[in-house]
């Protein structure tokens, strides 16, 4: 006669075995928060407000401009004197006080003394007959002399270069001290042999950087703790570097923590010949 083992001696068995596997389980694993909210679209308010057809000001975002006498030796656009290349553009348009291209008359003053010990030169030449300058191998331009770009006495910044266009070439960026605390941003590139500004705006700024291929300009509030903060991206289509993105941030502290994100106006300046 068989003889059966009673089941109990097997469920015996099988729970000690059970304890051991669930004991395997990590303290940290991901565990379900319970049902999902349901997501909710936007609502659009007054449905049959007809849409604008164009803007309400002309800031000038997409705006380009070739400087006229330059050529790019070696394609190299760190062989360009940064002073050369404004006072060719204040030459372009010595009549214009508005707009992403002007320059205040005092600041243009300041900028055709810059680099020259004597202020001679009505013309804004730094001892070269060509609108390029002399450089060196190391990408230094022929503004570094006495009061050349970056010096406290002239009101142009430290050019700085970084490939903003993805074409594997350095593109040059120059700022430039305005009156009220203001700081303008220019963005230069080269097509063919031919320079082309293609981005120019100002504000009151905090600060300027750099992330990866993106130039993001911070900028005072009139709100004390918030900032402006504008991401100024290449744009193949316009051929232009647009701002794609414009924000109003809660800073805390001196680490500029963000929060509470919220659109702002542009901050291109109005172009030429508008009225805001």
């Amino acid at each position: 006669m068989s003889h059966r083992r009673p089941r109990r001696s097997g469920i015996a068995v099988l729970l000690p075995l059970a304890v051991l596997l669930g004991a395997c389980g990590n303290p940290g694993d991901l565990e379900s928060a319970g049902p999902a909210t349901t997501a909710v679209g936007p609502a659009r308010l007054w449905p049959d407000l007809p849409p604008a057809s164009t803007p309400a000001y002309d800031y000038g975002e997409a705006e380009t401009e070739t400087v006229d006498g330059f050529a790019l030796p070696r394609d190299d656009i760190r062989t360009l004197d940064p002073l050369a290349v404004l006072r060719a553009q204040a030459k372009q348009h010595p009549d214009t006080f508005t707009g992403p291209l002007a320059l205040d008359e005092d600041t243009a003053k300041k900028i055709t003394r810059c680099g020259s010990d004597d202020g001679s030169g009505s013309d804004g030449s730094v001892g070269s007959d060509d609108a390029s300058g002399s450089s060196g191998s190391d990408g230094s331009s022929g503004s570094e002399g006495a009061g050349g770009a970056g010096s406290r006495g002239c009101p142009v910044l430290k050019e700085q270069y970084r490939d903003l266009t993805g074409d594997g070439r350095d593109d040059l960026i120059i700022g430039i001290r305005l009156p009220d605390d203001q700081l303008a941003v220019r963005v230069f590139t080269h097509e063919g042999d031919a320079l082309t500004q293609i981005m120019s705006t100002s504000d009151a700024v905090t600060g300027v950087e750099l992330a990866g291929r993106d130039l993001v300009i911070r900028a005072v509030s009139g709100i004390p703790g918030y900032e402006y903060r504008t991401v100024w991206s290449w744009d193949r289509h316009q051929e232009a570097m647009l701002p794609t993105k414009d924000e109003f941030l809660r800073v805390d502290g001196a680490g500029g923590t963000p929060k509470s994100p919220a659109p702002r106006p542009p901050t291109a300046s109005p172009a030429p010949g508008s009225t805001p």
